[in-house]
Formats: C-alpha cells, sequence, structure tokens
C-alpha cells in the first residue's frame, strides 16, 4: 500500500510540473492577441512606432536599435531582454527603469507570459 501511495505522490508531482511549466512558457497564439494593446507603440518587426519593433527582442540589449529615441534611462539601464526581464518591466516598467517612456503596464501574469511566448515567436 505504501509503495502505492509514493507511487501516486510522485506521478501527481511529475504532472503538476509539466503543468506548471507549460503555463509559465505561456501561448504564443494567445500572447499575439494580448500583443495588440501594445501594437498602437510597437510593431512586430524593425518598423519604428513610438516605440521601437519588437521582432527579435528576446536577447537584445535594451536601448539599443539605431533611429528609435530612447529614453536616457533605457539607453543606460544595461538590461538584456529575456523572459525574466521581460515579465519584470512588463508588469511595471518604470519600477525596472525609473524615467522610461513607457507607461504601459500588463498586470496579468499569464498575459505577461503570452506575451513574451509570442515575442519569443518572432525574429528579426
Amino acid at each position: 500500500m505504501t509503495n502505492i501511495m509514493i507511487f501516486v505522490a510522485a506521478s501527481s508531482l511529475v504532472a503538476l510540473s509539466a503543468i506548471s511549466s507549460a503555463a509559465a512558457e505561456g501561448d504564443a497564439a494567445l500572447g499575439q492577441k494580448a500583443f495588440q494593446r501594445c501594437s498602437a507603440c510597437h510593431s512586430t518587426t524593425d518598423q519604428k512606432k513610438v516605440g521601437p519593433g519588437l521582432g527579435g527582442v528576446v536577447g537584445r540589449t535594451a536601448g539599443t536599435i539605431e533611429g528609435v529615441r530612447y529614453s536616457a534611462a533605457m539607453k543606460a539601464s544595461g538590461l538584456v531582454w529575456d523572459e525574466a526581464t521581460l515579465d519584470r518591466f512588463l508588469a511595471a516598467p518604470r519600477d525596472v527603469v525609473p524615467k522610461t517612456t513607457m507607461t504601459v503596464s500588463v498586470p496579468k501574469p499569464e498575459d505577461r507570459q503570452n506575451i513574451i511566448a509570442y515575442l519569443k515567436s518572432l525574429t528579426q
């Protein structure tokens, strides 16, 4: 009986970790829909709008695209846009980069994860 309980518990943990991992990764298709709120200022290509184009943003150093008007704070931030940094920035831009010109946040964690999954799917 003890072996069965250990097996069930272990199987449950494996299943839960797989579910959490998938949720943490986000859904690029849902992220594309959630990105619509971002598209007023950002494109998914190298087209410059109010903000920089976000194609290929994952792995890029913040404030480095030529011809984009970045805040001095963003240029000096030294941030590299990885998943964790994007998540923190999207949640509260001015907490991560004080005096950034980006003021819109994405409060829901699942929306942020989906947007990040979508951004990861974009190539330059």
